[in-house]
């Protein structure tokens, strides 16, 4: 009897799965940057374009942000007072829910909170955007370099 073709496991992507040892680079990681800087932030994005996190990456090279797994990232921090690698890192491990991220650095709070808030990129609306502007197109031929089209 032919072998059933329906059982195949075909892959459509071209990239590999990190697997156990992606995992284990982003926990070391983030272990280190704890050692490393003095301030770390969470914070989340919406919408966000990878050119305009490679501006901010730009912007913040003194610095390191990370973006993975929540349970990965906030295991590596410590979930519980007996686990946690720092003191007080369980609290911040909590926090770890939804599009969020952690910014390691050395700056202060106030040029961080300065520097975010005063950012912003204009881009094109993506699907499921509120409409920031009222657009009215009068009535009539349309025009396309001073001729009207028909």
């Amino acid at each position: 009897m032919p072998k059933s073709k329906r059982s195949k496991i075909v892959s459509l992507t071209k990239t590999d799965k990190k697997g156990r040892e992606g995992k284990d680079a982003l926990f070391t990681a983030i272990r280190e940057a704890v050692d490393t800087y003095s301030h770390i932030y969470t914070f989340s994005v919406e919408n966000m374009r990878n050119t305009f996190l490679k501006d901010v990456r730009n912007d913040w090279k003194d610095s390191r942000f990370f973006f993975g797994r929540n349970r990965v990232m906030s295991k590596s921090l410590g979930e519980s007072p007996e686990e946690e690698y720092r003191e007080n890192l369980h609290h911040l491990s909590k926090s770890l829910t939804g599009n969020v991220g952690l910014l390691f650095t050395n700056h202060p709070l106030s040029y961080v909170q300065n520097y975010f808030s005063t950012f912003h990129q204009a881009d094109f609306a993506r699907a499921g955007c509120k409409a920031t502007a009222t657009v009215t197109i009068p009535a009539g031929p349309l025009k396309r370099g001073g001729e009207a089209l028909e």
